[in-house]
């Protein structure tokens, strides 16, 4: 059985690793992507300055 103090203390320590930076960005890659997600970018576009040049160019 540990201490009062201590059990707290690595209660909090284990929440803020959890919840840190790199914690999260581990997560989000070791979470499985849906393969049509891969495909269908948020924005719209791969590289969206490649597309705002070939939107500006169709303009022209």
């Amino acid at each position: 059985m540990l201490p009062t103090g201590l059990a707290v203390l690595m209660a909090v320590v284990t929440s803020r690793q959890a919840a840190s930076p790199t914690a999260r960005i581990q997560t989000r890659l070791s979470m499985p992507i849906p393969v049509a997600a891969l495909l269908a970018p948020a924005d719209g576009c791969f590289h969206r300055a490649v597309a705002a040049a070939l939107h500006r160019w169709g303009e022209e």
